[in-house]
Protein backbone atom coordinates (compact mmCIF):
# COMPACT_ATOMS: atom_id res chain seq x y z
CA UNK A 1 0.00 0.00 0.00
CA UNK A 2 1.48 3.22 -0.82
CA UNK A 3 1.92 5.98 2.31
CA UNK A 4 1.43 9.57 1.33
CA UNK A 5 3.56 12.42 3.29
CA UNK A 6 0.09 14.55 4.36
CA UNK A 7 -0.07 15.07 8.00
CA UNK A 8 -2.76 18.52 7.55
CA UNK A 9 -5.60 15.92 7.86
CA UNK A 10 -4.10 14.37 11.09
CA UNK A 11 -4.10 17.48 12.69
CA UNK A 12 -7.64 18.53 11.01
CA UNK A 13 -9.15 15.90 12.83
CA UNK A 14 -7.41 15.84 16.34
CA UNK A 15 -7.79 19.58 16.24
CA UNK A 16 -11.86 19.01 15.50
CA UNK A 17 -12.33 16.06 18.26
CA UNK A 18 -10.20 17.86 20.90
CA UNK A 19 -11.82 21.40 20.16
CA UNK A 20 -15.23 19.83 20.27
CA UNK A 21 -14.73 18.28 23.78
CA UNK A 22 -12.44 20.49 25.65
CA UNK A 23 -15.16 23.62 26.05
CA UNK A 24 -18.03 20.95 26.55
CA UNK A 25 -15.75 19.43 29.11
CA UNK A 26 -15.60 23.01 30.82
CA UNK A 27 -19.50 22.87 30.80
CA UNK A 28 -19.96 19.51 32.50
CA UNK A 29 -17.63 20.52 35.13
CA UNK A 30 -19.20 24.10 35.35
CA UNK A 31 -22.97 22.47 35.55
CA UNK A 32 -21.84 19.87 38.20
CA UNK A 33 -20.31 22.35 40.42
CA UNK A 34 -23.80 24.56 40.30
CA UNK A 35 -25.79 21.31 40.97
CA UNK A 36 -24.09 20.98 43.95
CA UNK A 37 -23.86 24.60 45.16
CA UNK A 38 -27.61 25.15 44.14
CA UNK A 39 -28.54 21.21 45.17
CA UNK A 40 -31.21 21.27 42.07
CA UNK A 41 -30.87 20.21 38.10
CA UNK A 42 -29.28 22.45 36.13
CA UNK A 43 -31.51 23.54 33.34
CA UNK A 44 -30.68 24.74 30.07
CA UNK A 45 -32.95 27.09 28.19
CA UNK A 46 -32.22 29.66 24.92
CA UNK A 47 -34.55 31.83 26.11
CA UNK A 48 -33.44 32.25 30.17
CA UNK A 49 -30.51 32.22 31.92
CA UNK A 50 -29.24 30.69 35.21
CA UNK A 51 -26.38 33.58 35.73
CA UNK A 52 -27.20 36.37 38.62
CA UNK A 53 -27.04 39.77 38.04
CA UNK A 54 -28.03 41.15 41.03
CA UNK A 55 -25.51 41.91 43.51
CA UNK A 56 -27.79 42.51 46.39
CA UNK A 57 -29.20 38.67 45.98
CA UNK A 58 -27.39 35.83 48.04
CA UNK A 59 -27.48 33.60 44.87
CA UNK A 60 -25.38 35.88 43.16
CA UNK A 61 -22.64 35.19 45.73
CA UNK A 62 -23.04 31.23 45.46
CA UNK A 63 -22.91 31.98 41.49
CA UNK A 64 -19.17 33.77 42.46
CA UNK A 65 -18.68 30.57 44.29
CA UNK A 66 -19.32 28.08 41.34
CA UNK A 67 -16.67 30.07 39.71
CA UNK A 68 -14.11 30.22 41.52
CA UNK A 69 -14.52 26.49 42.21
CA UNK A 70 -14.90 25.97 38.09
CA UNK A 71 -11.31 27.57 37.83
CA UNK A 72 -9.62 26.33 40.77
CA UNK A 73 -10.72 22.63 39.81
CA UNK A 74 -9.70 23.46 35.77
CA UNK A 75 -6.21 24.40 36.98
CA UNK A 76 -5.89 21.21 38.90
CA UNK A 77 -7.06 18.92 36.12
CA UNK A 78 -3.73 20.87 33.83
CA UNK A 79 -1.52 20.44 36.66
CA UNK A 80 -2.26 16.70 36.84
CA UNK A 81 -1.81 16.19 33.27
CA UNK A 82 1.36 18.56 32.82
CA UNK A 83 3.60 16.46 34.82
CA UNK A 84 3.60 12.97 32.62
CA UNK A 85 2.96 14.68 29.84
CA UNK A 86 6.03 17.31 29.84
CA UNK A 87 8.29 14.32 30.29
CA UNK A 88 6.36 12.12 27.54
CA UNK A 89 6.72 14.75 25.00
CA UNK A 90 10.29 15.32 25.62
CA UNK A 91 11.46 12.05 25.14
CA UNK A 92 9.12 11.12 22.41
CA UNK A 93 9.66 14.62 20.13
CA UNK A 94 13.49 14.63 20.77
CA UNK A 95 13.58 10.96 19.73
CA UNK A 96 11.61 11.06 16.85
CA UNK A 97 15.01 12.64 14.94
CA UNK A 98 15.84 8.67 15.30
CA UNK A 99 13.16 6.86 15.94
CA UNK A 100 10.71 8.60 13.71
CA UNK A 101 7.59 11.32 13.82
CA UNK A 102 4.40 8.51 13.79
CA UNK A 103 4.98 8.11 17.26
CA UNK A 104 4.50 11.70 18.69
CA UNK A 105 1.62 11.12 16.58
CA UNK A 106 -0.13 8.28 17.30
CA UNK A 107 0.35 8.53 20.95
CA UNK A 108 -1.59 11.35 21.84
CA UNK A 109 -4.39 10.69 19.35
CA UNK A 110 -4.57 7.51 21.44
CA UNK A 111 -4.20 9.25 24.95
CA UNK A 112 -7.40 11.93 23.31
CA UNK A 113 -9.80 8.40 22.58
CA UNK A 114 -8.92 6.87 26.17
CA UNK A 115 -10.19 10.71 27.49
CA UNK A 116 -13.00 10.83 25.57
CA UNK A 117 -14.07 7.10 25.78
CA UNK A 118 -14.13 8.02 29.79
CA UNK A 119 -15.78 11.31 29.81
CA UNK A 120 -18.60 9.43 28.05
CA UNK A 121 -19.18 7.00 30.95
CA UNK A 122 -18.70 9.94 33.13
CA UNK A 123 -21.85 12.21 31.51
CA UNK A 124 -23.75 9.12 31.23
CA UNK A 125 -23.54 7.47 34.37
CA UNK A 126 -23.50 10.60 36.20
CA UNK A 127 -20.23 9.54 37.67
CA UNK A 128 -17.99 11.66 39.77
CA UNK A 129 -16.07 14.40 38.65
CA UNK A 130 -13.02 13.17 40.58
CA UNK A 131 -12.40 10.59 38.22
CA UNK A 132 -11.33 13.31 35.49
CA UNK A 133 -8.07 13.46 37.49
CA UNK A 134 -7.65 9.74 36.53
CA UNK A 135 -8.08 10.66 33.57
CA UNK A 136 -6.12 13.82 32.74
CA UNK A 137 -3.20 11.86 33.79
CA UNK A 138 -3.54 8.98 32.02
CA UNK A 139 -3.75 11.60 29.17
CA UNK A 140 -0.37 13.03 30.01
CA UNK A 141 1.13 9.92 29.72
CA UNK A 142 0.22 9.75 26.02
CA UNK A 143 1.83 12.70 25.51
CA UNK A 144 -1.25 15.27 24.81
CA UNK A 145 -1.68 17.96 22.62
CA UNK A 146 2.40 18.60 23.22
CA UNK A 147 4.03 15.88 21.47
CA UNK A 148 1.18 16.00 19.50
CA UNK A 149 2.15 19.42 17.92
CA UNK A 150 5.78 18.56 18.52
CA UNK A 151 5.91 16.29 16.43
CA UNK A 152 3.40 17.58 13.73
CA UNK A 153 5.37 21.06 13.32
CA UNK A 154 8.83 18.30 13.30
CA UNK A 155 7.15 16.28 10.93
CA UNK A 156 6.27 19.50 8.47
CA UNK A 157 10.05 20.64 8.45
CA UNK A 158 11.92 17.26 7.46
CA UNK A 159 9.39 18.03 4.24
CA UNK A 160 9.93 21.65 3.82
CA UNK A 161 13.63 22.01 2.16
CA UNK A 162 12.60 25.84 1.25
CA UNK A 163 12.77 28.19 4.11
CA UNK A 164 9.79 30.74 2.79
CA UNK A 165 7.46 27.66 2.34
CA UNK A 166 8.60 25.88 5.68
CA UNK A 167 7.31 29.33 7.44
CA UNK A 168 4.46 29.31 4.66
CA UNK A 169 3.51 25.64 5.70
CA UNK A 170 3.85 25.39 9.62
CA UNK A 171 1.41 29.50 9.44
CA UNK A 172 -1.06 26.86 7.42
CA UNK A 173 -0.92 24.37 9.80
CA UNK A 174 -1.47 27.41 12.83
CA UNK A 175 -3.91 28.20 10.15
CA UNK A 176 -5.82 24.77 10.47
CA UNK A 177 -5.69 24.40 13.83
CA UNK A 178 -7.36 28.01 14.91
CA UNK A 179 -10.13 27.35 12.34
CA UNK A 180 -10.79 24.19 13.18
CA UNK A 181 -10.85 24.84 16.74
CA UNK A 182 -13.34 27.93 15.87
CA UNK A 183 -15.65 25.31 13.73
CA UNK A 184 -15.58 22.59 16.50
CA UNK A 185 -16.60 25.65 19.20
CA UNK A 186 -19.46 26.54 17.32
CA UNK A 187 -20.20 22.98 16.95
CA UNK A 188 -19.96 22.05 20.33
CA UNK A 189 -23.12 24.09 21.15
CA UNK A 190 -25.23 22.74 19.17
CA UNK A 191 -24.02 19.37 19.61
CA UNK A 192 -24.35 19.73 23.08
CA UNK A 193 -28.14 20.46 22.65
CA UNK A 194 -28.95 18.08 19.89
CA UNK A 195 -27.26 15.23 21.31
CA UNK A 196 -25.61 16.02 24.83
CA UNK A 197 -23.06 15.06 26.85
CA UNK A 198 -22.94 11.81 25.97
CA UNK A 199 -23.30 11.23 22.36
CA UNK A 200 -20.64 14.79 21.72
CA UNK A 201 -17.82 12.44 23.66
CA UNK A 202 -18.62 9.39 21.42
CA UNK A 203 -18.64 11.26 17.99
CA UNK A 204 -15.31 12.68 19.23
CA UNK A 205 -14.22 8.92 20.05
CA UNK A 206 -14.82 7.76 16.51
CA UNK A 207 -12.91 10.34 14.64
CA UNK A 208 -9.95 10.15 16.73
CA UNK A 209 -10.07 6.34 15.89
CA UNK A 210 -10.25 7.33 12.49
CA UNK A 211 -7.33 9.27 12.80
CA UNK A 212 -5.41 6.76 14.71
CA UNK A 213 -6.06 4.01 11.67
CA UNK A 214 -5.03 6.92 8.91
CA UNK A 215 -1.83 7.71 11.13
CA UNK A 216 -0.78 3.41 11.45
CA UNK A 217 -1.59 2.98 7.87
CA UNK A 218 -1.69 5.69 5.70
CA UNK A 219 1.03 8.13 6.82
CA UNK A 220 4.23 7.40 5.66
CA UNK A 221 7.44 8.69 7.94
CA UNK A 222 9.93 10.73 7.05
CA UNK A 223 12.94 9.25 9.17
CA UNK A 224 14.12 6.34 7.61
CA UNK A 225 14.40 4.21 10.31
CA UNK A 226 17.36 1.44 10.18
CA UNK A 227 17.56 -1.68 11.73
CA UNK A 228 19.84 -0.25 14.40
CA UNK A 229 17.70 2.56 14.86
CA UNK A 230 14.55 0.19 15.53
CA UNK A 231 16.63 -1.51 18.03
CA UNK A 232 15.28 -0.50 21.53
CA UNK A 233 17.84 1.11 24.14
CA UNK A 234 19.13 -1.28 26.38
CA UNK A 235 17.49 0.13 29.30
CA UNK A 236 14.85 3.27 29.79
CA UNK A 237 18.31 4.99 31.51
CA UNK A 238 19.53 4.66 28.46
CA UNK A 239 16.59 6.13 26.77
CA UNK A 240 16.78 9.20 28.75
CA UNK A 241 20.75 9.31 28.67
CA UNK A 242 20.12 9.68 24.91
CA UNK A 243 17.44 11.97 24.78
CA UNK A 244 19.04 14.16 26.98
CA UNK A 245 22.29 13.83 25.30
CA UNK A 246 20.77 15.38 22.18
CA UNK A 247 18.87 18.12 23.17
CA UNK A 248 22.40 19.28 25.24
CA UNK A 249 24.26 18.83 22.17
CA UNK A 250 21.97 21.55 20.26
CA UNK A 251 23.39 23.80 22.82
CA UNK A 252 26.64 22.16 23.52
CA UNK A 253 28.01 22.20 20.18
CA UNK A 254 26.25 25.34 18.69
CA UNK A 255 28.77 28.71 18.47
CA UNK A 256 28.00 31.04 20.65
CA UNK A 257 25.21 33.33 18.46
CA UNK A 258 23.58 30.45 17.32
CA UNK A 259 23.48 29.55 21.13
CA UNK A 260 22.15 32.79 22.25
CA UNK A 261 19.36 33.49 19.06
CA UNK A 262 18.11 29.96 20.11
CA UNK A 263 17.76 30.76 23.99
CA UNK A 264 16.36 34.29 22.92
CA UNK A 265 13.65 33.25 20.65
CA UNK A 266 12.44 30.09 23.14
CA UNK A 267 12.13 32.62 26.10
CA UNK A 268 10.27 34.62 23.28
CA UNK A 269 7.81 32.06 22.30
CA UNK A 270 7.38 30.86 26.43
CA UNK A 271 6.35 34.22 27.85
CA UNK A 272 4.37 34.75 24.57
CA UNK A 273 2.40 31.69 25.06
CA UNK A 274 2.31 32.36 28.65
CA UNK A 275 -0.02 35.37 28.11
CA UNK A 276 -2.10 34.00 25.46
CA UNK A 277 -2.81 30.37 26.93
CA UNK A 278 -3.38 32.72 30.18
CA UNK A 279 -5.65 35.00 29.20
CA UNK A 280 -7.47 32.75 26.36
CA UNK A 281 -8.37 30.33 28.90
CA UNK A 282 -10.54 32.64 30.86
CA UNK A 283 -13.10 33.34 27.53
CA UNK A 284 -15.19 30.12 28.58
CA UNK A 285 -16.10 31.24 32.35
CA UNK A 286 -15.83 35.35 31.72
CA UNK A 287 -18.23 34.21 29.19
CA UNK A 288 -20.62 32.40 31.70
CA UNK A 289 -20.33 35.19 34.40
CA UNK A 290 -22.46 38.53 34.46
CA UNK A 291 -22.88 40.78 33.16
CA UNK A 292 -22.67 38.76 29.68
CA UNK A 293 -24.65 35.19 31.16
CA UNK A 294 -23.85 33.60 27.57
CA UNK A 295 -25.69 30.28 27.47
CA UNK A 296 -24.05 27.18 25.25
CA UNK A 297 -24.34 28.42 21.90
CA UNK A 298 -23.24 31.88 22.45
CA UNK A 299 -20.36 30.47 23.89
CA UNK A 300 -19.74 28.53 20.66
CA UNK A 301 -19.95 31.24 18.25
CA UNK A 302 -17.31 32.81 20.51
CA UNK A 303 -15.37 30.12 19.89
CA UNK A 304 -16.13 30.00 16.52
CA UNK A 305 -14.83 33.80 16.79
CA UNK A 306 -11.29 32.75 16.48
CA UNK A 307 -11.91 31.08 12.95
CA UNK A 308 -11.45 34.71 11.77
CA UNK A 309 -8.81 35.52 13.69
CA UNK A 310 -7.05 32.18 12.53
CA UNK A 311 -7.42 33.06 9.14
CA UNK A 312 -6.61 37.02 8.99
CA UNK A 313 -3.35 35.86 11.23
CA UNK A 314 -2.51 33.38 8.69
CA UNK A 315 -3.19 36.11 5.58
CA UNK A 316 -0.92 38.01 7.56
CA UNK A 317 1.95 35.47 7.73
CA UNK A 318 1.78 35.18 4.06
CA UNK A 319 1.67 39.07 2.97
CA UNK A 320 3.89 40.48 5.67
CA UNK A 321 6.42 37.39 4.59
CA UNK A 322 6.82 38.83 1.62
CA UNK A 323 8.19 42.20 2.43
CA UNK A 324 8.95 42.35 6.53
CA UNK A 325 11.66 40.49 8.38
CA UNK A 326 10.37 37.67 10.44
CA UNK A 327 10.98 39.73 14.01
CA UNK A 328 8.72 42.56 12.56
CA UNK A 329 5.98 40.07 12.40
CA UNK A 330 6.33 38.48 15.46
CA UNK A 331 5.91 42.52 17.11
CA UNK A 332 2.55 43.14 15.13
CA UNK A 333 1.26 39.79 16.11
CA UNK A 334 1.75 40.90 19.75
CA UNK A 335 0.64 44.12 19.59
CA UNK A 336 -2.60 43.24 18.02
CA UNK A 337 -3.34 40.53 21.52
CA UNK A 338 -2.95 43.15 23.86
CA UNK A 339 -5.44 45.67 21.73
CA UNK A 340 -7.61 42.72 22.26
CA UNK A 341 -7.19 41.82 25.78
CA UNK A 342 -7.40 45.32 26.33
CA UNK A 343 -10.82 45.40 24.80
CA UNK A 344 -11.95 42.38 26.32
CA UNK A 345 -11.68 43.93 29.97
CA UNK A 346 -13.78 45.99 29.65
CA UNK A 347 -16.31 44.08 27.47
CA UNK A 348 -19.09 44.12 29.25
CA UNK A 349 -21.73 43.83 26.75
CA UNK A 350 -22.40 41.16 24.10
CA UNK A 351 -21.47 43.12 20.76
CA UNK A 352 -18.52 44.43 22.32
CA UNK A 353 -17.15 41.10 23.84
CA UNK A 354 -17.92 39.78 19.93
CA UNK A 355 -15.93 42.94 18.52
CA UNK A 356 -12.84 42.45 21.09
CA UNK A 357 -11.67 39.98 17.61
CA UNK A 358 -11.11 42.98 15.70
CA UNK A 359 -7.94 44.49 17.22
CA UNK A 360 -7.03 40.83 17.97
CA UNK A 361 -7.17 39.98 14.30
CA UNK A 362 -3.12 39.40 13.95
CA UNK A 363 -2.40 38.25 17.13
CA UNK A 364 -1.57 34.26 16.16
CA UNK A 365 1.03 35.31 13.93
CA UNK A 366 4.27 35.22 16.45
CA UNK A 367 3.63 31.63 17.47
CA UNK A 368 3.99 30.01 13.91
CA UNK A 369 6.87 32.70 12.60
CA UNK A 370 8.76 32.02 16.36
CA UNK A 371 8.58 27.96 15.08
CA UNK A 372 9.56 28.90 11.64
CA UNK A 373 12.76 30.80 12.83
CA UNK A 374 13.78 28.26 15.56
CA UNK A 375 13.51 25.80 12.67
CA UNK A 376 15.63 27.85 10.29
CA UNK A 377 18.05 27.88 12.77
CA UNK A 378 18.98 24.33 13.39
CA UNK A 379 20.37 21.75 11.26
CA UNK A 380 18.12 19.11 9.62
CA UNK A 381 19.23 16.48 12.29
CA UNK A 382 18.40 18.68 15.32
CA UNK A 383 14.89 19.43 14.23
CA UNK A 384 13.60 16.57 16.44
CA UNK A 385 16.02 18.35 19.57
CA UNK A 386 14.75 21.65 18.65
CA UNK A 387 11.19 20.76 18.68
CA UNK A 388 11.18 18.74 21.97
CA UNK A 389 12.23 21.51 23.34
CA UNK A 390 9.12 23.47 21.96
CA UNK A 391 6.76 20.95 22.96
CA UNK A 392 8.00 21.04 26.53
CA UNK A 393 8.24 24.37 26.84
CA UNK A 394 4.29 24.38 25.82
CA UNK A 395 3.63 22.21 28.27
CA UNK A 396 5.32 23.69 30.90
CA UNK A 397 4.27 27.36 29.93
CA UNK A 398 0.95 26.48 29.65
CA UNK A 399 0.46 24.30 32.72
CA UNK A 400 2.15 27.26 34.92
CA UNK A 401 -0.15 29.79 32.84
CA UNK A 402 -3.14 27.96 33.35
CA UNK A 403 -3.01 27.84 37.11
CA UNK A 404 -1.49 31.18 37.59
CA UNK A 405 -4.62 32.88 35.55
CA UNK A 406 -7.10 30.31 37.20
CA UNK A 407 -5.87 31.43 40.77
CA UNK A 408 -5.71 35.14 39.53
CA UNK A 409 -9.15 34.89 38.12
CA UNK A 410 -10.77 33.06 41.06
CA UNK A 411 -9.05 35.88 43.29
CA UNK A 412 -10.37 38.69 41.19
CA UNK A 413 -13.44 37.97 40.02
CA UNK A 414 -16.14 39.46 42.78
CA UNK A 415 -14.36 43.02 42.12
CA UNK A 416 -13.52 42.61 38.63
CA UNK A 417 -13.58 40.22 36.62
CA UNK A 418 -11.16 41.40 33.41
CA UNK A 419 -8.14 42.08 35.45
CA UNK A 420 -6.61 38.98 34.46
CA UNK A 421 -7.00 40.40 30.51
CA UNK A 422 -5.09 43.46 31.58
CA UNK A 423 -2.47 41.54 33.17
CA UNK A 424 -2.20 38.87 30.06
CA UNK A 425 -1.70 42.37 28.21
CA UNK A 426 0.91 43.73 30.22
CA UNK A 427 3.06 40.58 30.69
CA UNK A 428 3.53 40.95 26.47
CA UNK A 429 5.98 43.70 27.54
CA UNK A 430 8.47 40.99 28.64
CA UNK A 431 8.47 38.99 24.93
CA UNK A 432 8.48 42.35 23.37
CA UNK A 433 11.76 43.75 25.38
CA UNK A 434 13.25 40.21 24.26
CA UNK A 435 12.11 41.19 20.57
CA UNK A 436 13.67 44.75 20.77
CA UNK A 437 16.97 43.90 22.58
CA UNK A 438 17.42 41.63 19.47
CA UNK A 439 16.68 44.41 17.12
CA UNK A 440 19.19 46.57 19.14
CA UNK A 441 22.01 44.29 19.13
CA UNK A 442 24.00 42.33 16.44
CA UNK A 443 27.23 40.54 15.83
CA UNK A 444 28.85 41.70 12.71
CA UNK A 445 26.26 43.88 11.69
CA UNK A 446 23.99 40.65 10.79
CA UNK A 447 20.51 40.19 11.57
CA UNK A 448 19.77 37.26 13.58
CA UNK A 449 16.15 37.17 13.33
CA UNK A 450 16.97 36.21 9.80
CA UNK A 451 19.50 32.94 10.36
CA UNK A 452 18.90 29.69 8.30
CA UNK A 453 20.79 26.77 8.49
CA UNK A 454 23.70 28.27 5.52
CA UNK A 455 24.37 31.31 7.10
CA UNK A 456 24.47 29.36 10.66
CA UNK A 457 27.18 26.75 9.07
CA UNK A 458 29.24 30.15 7.75
CA UNK A 459 29.03 31.23 11.31
CA UNK A 460 29.92 27.98 12.69
CA UNK A 461 32.69 27.43 10.38
CA UNK A 462 34.07 30.92 11.18
CA UNK A 463 33.85 30.96 14.98
CA UNK A 464 35.93 27.25 14.67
Amino acid sequence: MKKVLCVEPVIFIYTFASSLTSPLAQQLIYRRLWEEEYNSTFVSDSNATRCQQNKSNPAYIKQKEVQEKASVFNMQLDLTAAVPSLIVAFVIVANGDRQGRKRSLVLPSMGALIADICLTVISYFSLSLSILFAVAFITGLFGSMATFLGGGFAFIADVCHDEKQKTTRIAVVDLIFGVVSGLAGLSSGYFLRGIGFTWTFVTASLLHVINIIYITFFLEDTVGISEFQRQAPASYKELLRETFCGVYMLFKTAPYKKRILIIVLLFTFMTYLFTTIGGSSLFTLYELDEPLCWNEVYIGYSAAAFTSVSLTSFLGVYLFSKCLKDIYIVLIGIFSYIGGMVMAAFAKTTLLMFLVRVPSLLCFMPIPVLRSMLSKVVLADEQGAVFACIACLEVLTGTISLAVFNILYAATVAWFSGFSFLLSAGLCLIPLAALCWLLCTSWNGEDLALLVPEEVSSIESTDS
